[in-house]
């Protein structure tokens, strides 16, 4: 369906702030450049008219072997004081390449993929690396999950690695076999069928590595695994508890206000019982989950969610600050229903507890990561609304705060990546920028666009036809920025672009950046495009209810579970049941391909957003 463009007024809010010490270096070490996966990017070369005269730099090789779904990074200080950009594939291969040419520093394959004719359900062919690596600069270590075959594709294997960032070396201890260490209440890790999509985390000394399905087939479950970074012998875990599903596959995946990691879980199939799906999820070290509704939240509607497969899962939560407003320590999760959610991060609340607000930001699925930035007093949240909208709203500085549509860019035809952004010092001068990426059968137009963070107006539109690209990927393809030049990775082709002028050397600037929250203490070949336009909406903003739910018209049908019989569903309990007691490991149970879900009836034409 094709939403239309809007523009909404402005009102002050505001975005805690930390002070940030760059001193001449540009570190990009994981999914959108933060723990908090806020997007942003500071360098002083991206001024708006420079942006606008952005063009592609032909003389970057940037030539690598394979499938592309991770973001790259970037990397100071390697050998001999070279910069790397560092970008995986989903062969296994991962290159460090220099940034000024895109030559190969050095590259490391990891293992022989899985092909897509050796696993039951796959969108990946080869199925190796999928989810964004991230790098620990004080260990100079890259790490990274890949699914590998020693024999030609009868065994799989989940491996995550640790790499030299500066020679590719594979470290010592290293890499962990997830199936032989990660168990949770004696169910066993299983990597036939669980895919490993999300962007990788750090919190602590610890890192984070999510896993989902493949395509929801099997009797998946949603796992956290948890590997002590200088003790890869320790692996903890945590498993939803459901029949099947739950899946962590949002592809920001594990965020973290500086002290906790926070996931989001997919749909599940249930006796009734919550078992960890369709939630926002704090984790204290470990992972540890608590089960004290303060450290997750569960949407009141949550088995409808589960019947139409309208889940958080898609997109990974987003924390966010907000100055002035009650309570200020804030997280945003994203619903397959359309909606955005409000969230107090201190207090989620969880089963069935009100949201501060919520927001329906489209009538389709929100799949992709959202970015978030702070200028002129104002916080905006900017994410992939569809795969032909670009959408962005603030969030009120008031007690409580809201979320407000302000403005959104119809990019139908043209496709629209996750969005990220670029400051030229973390306060003005924001750029939202998104690339047009094939989905749904649509090509996209392969291009990388810039718009004004406060009123949606072009910055950039594009190029001309040597800034044309090829393989870019739904909502898994976005950009990072470093050093006057924008990075994408797309299948077997790094691309990068440069403003006029050179490379300037950014300087100590004012970093919007999540605030940790206390908690309890835990137990433990397409051509030029048309340009977009922004059109002014004039009706007054809606007022949104506490508690949102899909705009589903029919009675939702339950699906159908691993077994052959239909599924009944009994009265939901008000508790959770998830709990971290070990018991013993079941008998394996026969896969079997889950019968189709029934999708939800159309929702209805699409309106303008008032104003």
């Amino acid at each position: 369906m094709k939403a239309l463009s809007f523009i909404f007024s402005l009102v002050a809010a505001g975005l805690c702030c930390a002070v940030v010490r760059t001193d001449a270096q540009v570190n990009v070490t994981q999914y959108h450049n933060h723990p908090s996966r806020d997007g942003l990017y500071i360098d002083p070369a991206f001024t708006p008219s420079a942006a606008a005269n952005l063009t592609r730099d032909l003389n970057f090789d940037g030539t690598i072997a394979g499938n592309v779904f991770a973001q790259p990074l970037y990397i100071e200080g390697g050998r001999q004081g070279r910069d790397m950009v560092i970008v995986a594939t989903s062969s296994n291969n991962v290159y460090a390449l220099d940034p000024t040419d895109g030559t190969v520093i050095w590259q490391r394959n990891v293992g022989t993929p899985v092909s897509a004719a050796d696993l039951e359900c796959t969108k990946f062919d080869p199925m190796g690396i999928i989810g964004t690596p991230i790098v620990d600069l004080g260990s100079r270590s890259l790490f990274l999950d890949a699914m590998v075959t020693p024999d030609g594709g009868a065994t799989k294997k989940q491996f995550i690695f640790s790499l030299d960032v500066d020679t590719g070396n594979i470290k010592p201890g290293w890499p962990v076999d997830v199936q032989e260490t990660a168990t949770y209440n004696g169910l066993q890790f299983d990597p036939d069928i669980q895919q490993q999509r999300p962007a990788l985390g750090i919190v602590g000394n610890i890192l984070y590595v999510g896993y989902g399905s493949m395509r929801d087939c099997d009797l998946f479950h949603g796992w956290l695994v948890g590997v002590p970074i200088n003790d890869p012998t320790t692996v903890t875990a945590w498993a939803t508890t459901s029949l099947r599903g739950g899946g962590i596959w949002g592809v920001g995946g594990v965020a973290s206000d500086g002290a906790n990691p926070f996931v989001t879980t997919g749909n599940t199939w249930t006796n009734g019982n919550w078992g960890g799906g369709e939630a926002v999820i704090r984790f204290q070290p470990g992972p540890i989950f608590t089960n004290n509704p303060r450290d997750y939240w569960v949407p009141a509607n949550w088995q409808q969610l589960d019947s139409f497969d309208l889940d958080l899962g898609g997109s990974g939560p987003l924390p966010v600050d907000v100055l002035g407003a009650t309570p200020s320590s804030l997280i945003i999760a994203f619903g397959k229903d359309g909606n955005a959610y409000l969230l107090d991060r201190g207090n989620l609340g969880g089963i069935g507890a009100s949201p501060i607000d919520s927001l329906h930001v489209t009538d389709d699925s929100l799949i992709q990561a959202a970015a978030t930035y702070r200028t002129n007093g104002v916080t905006y949240v900017a994410c992939r609304a569809n795969y032909h909208q670009l959408s962005t709203f603030r969030i009120t500085a008031t007690a409580p705060p809201s979320m407000i549509l302000v403005w959104g860019v119809n990019r139908t035809g043209e496709g629209c990546g996750s969005p990220f952004v670029t400051s030229t010092d973390g306060a003005s001068n924001m750029i939202v920028w998104t690339i047009g990426t094939e989905d749904r059968n649509v090509t996209g137009d392969q291009r990388l666009h810039g718009y004004d963070g406060q009123t949606g107006a072009v910055i950039y539109a594009g190029g001309g036809a040597s800034e044309l690209m090829a393989g870019t990927h739904s909502y898994s393809t976005t950009g990072i920025a470093a050093h006057g030049r924008i990075y994408i990775a797309a299948d077997n082709k790094v691309y990068a672009f440069r403003v006029p002028g050179g490379t300037p050397t950014p300087s100590p600037t004012v970093t919007p950046t999540a605030t940790a929250t206390m908690t309890p203490t835990a137990t433990v070949t397409p051509t030029a495009t048309v340009t977009p336009t922004v059109t002014i909406t004039p009706t007054p903003a809606p007022t949104v209810t506490p508690t949102a739910t899909p705009s589903v018209t029919a009675t939702p049908t339950p699906r159908v579970t691993p077994t052959p019989t239909p599924r009944v569903r009994p009265t939901p309990t008000p508790t959770a049941t998830v709990t971290s007691t070990p018991t013993s490991t079941p008998a394996a149970t026969p896969r079997l391909r889950p019968t189709p879900r029934i999708r939800p009836t159309p929702r209805g034409r699409n309106v303008a957003f008032p104003l």
